[in-house]
């Protein structure tokens, strides 16, 4: 599943991408790894009704009704964050989850290891240089962090990459035209239209997903 140059330390069942240095890859969270404890608790309670305007059940629920027919399939996350997609992924699939953050990772491997998933790994890994082969992916998902990715096109054209032909990229991200109350959100805000541009120019269909949750834009992109 391994690219053939990449190096990987195992630390209690995190996977770590060493670097040219012989030392581990580091990154640098938005959500500091000491206050990842928070995480769940700031996303409930303060990003979704504050921030996006939305509610973090009708998130799940819109997910779980798009992957409800997603069984027995090679599944990565980019930004994992805790773990949440316990909530709405079939414990039959076998995942693979990412994120820049170790913290939220160790969290995202204790809810995965207590919810009856039989096959899960995670790695300390960025979205623009992910350590995986080709085409060995069916299924990808990013929600709600596409918007903290410095170079978007560079994200799109490697998940080209690492997804087999036909596999879908299922995203929620917030977009600026659906953020009515001029809420402050971290990162940057790509429109719909830029999205659908930097999603086609890497070789994706691109399908928007009916849904109305805040400032949340719920889309596919399907690899041609």
């Amino acid at each position: 599943m391994l690219k053939n140059d990449i190096n990987i330390i195992d630390k209690n069942g995190l996977n770590f991408v060493m670097g040219p240095d012989g030392r581990p890859l580091r990154f640098t969270p938005w959500l500091g790894d000491s206050l990842s404890f928070l995480y769940d608790l700031i996303m409930e309670k303060s990003i979704f009704p504050r921030k996006f305007g939305g509610d973090i059940t009708r998130h799940y629920d819109i997910l779980r009704r798009e992957l409800k027919n997603v069984h027995g399939k090679r599944v990565l996350e980019l930004a994992t964050g805790s773990g949440s997609a316990v909530n709405f992924l079939g414990s039959d699939n076998v995942y693979v989850g990412t994120d820049i953050s170790p913290g939220l990772l160790r969290k995202a491997m204790k809810r995965f290891s207590t919810t009856g998933f039989t096959s899960a790994e995670f790695y300390v890994a960025s979205a623009d240089d992910l350590p995986f082969d080709d085409a060995v992916f069916e299924v990808c998902l990013c929600l709600l962090s596409l918007n903290f990715f410095t170079d978007l096109a560079k994200v799109a054209h490697e998940l080209n990459r690492i997804l087999a032909s036909g596999s879908v990229f299922l995203c929620a991200v917030p977009v600026p035209e659906r953020n009515t109350q001029g809420s402050k959100i971290r990162g940057t805000l790509y429109s719909e239209d830029e999205l659908i541009r930097i999603f086609r120019g890497n070789g994706f269909m691109y399908e928007r997903i009916p849904s109305d949750n805040g400032t949340l834009l719920y889309f596919k992109g399907i690899k041609e």
